[in-house]
């Protein structure tokens, strides 16, 4: 019997990326390398070996915690509330020119 075809899955039932390439088994299909002195090596395997993990395993999970926390600094804040309320006083009040902004923003920067 012919298995139905499903959109996000390829004909053996694998399923693909977001971009379409198809996944293994287990949903990973993208491989990142490192290069590290001996020391740091021993240090991870140590660590990883410590919590009943491979290095791989304890890496990727050391690696996603530190970028989802990167990544939350600068989309989250937290406010209390007068400052909350001060905030978006801050962003409701009228927009005002600055001469001296607008000069700097025309000059030609030492980058280019």
């Amino acid at each position: 019997m012919a298995r139905a075809k499903r959109q996000g899955f390829s004909e053996d039932g694998a399923p693909r990326s977001a971009f379409g390439r198809q996944q293994g088994r287990d949903g990973k299909s993208g491989r990142i390398e490192l290069r590290t002195t001996a020391a740091a090596k021993r240090l991870l395997q140590r660590a990883a070996a410590s919590t009943g993990k491979t290095v791989t395993d304890f890496v990727l999970e050391a690696g996603l915690g530190a970028a989802e926390r990167a990544l939350l600094d600068r989309q989250l804040f937290r406010l209390d509330e007068p400052t909350w309320r001060e905030f978006l006083r801050v962003l409701d009040r009228p927009v005002t020119r600055k001469s001296r902004l607008k000069r700097l923003l025309a000059e030609k920067s030492v980058l280019e």
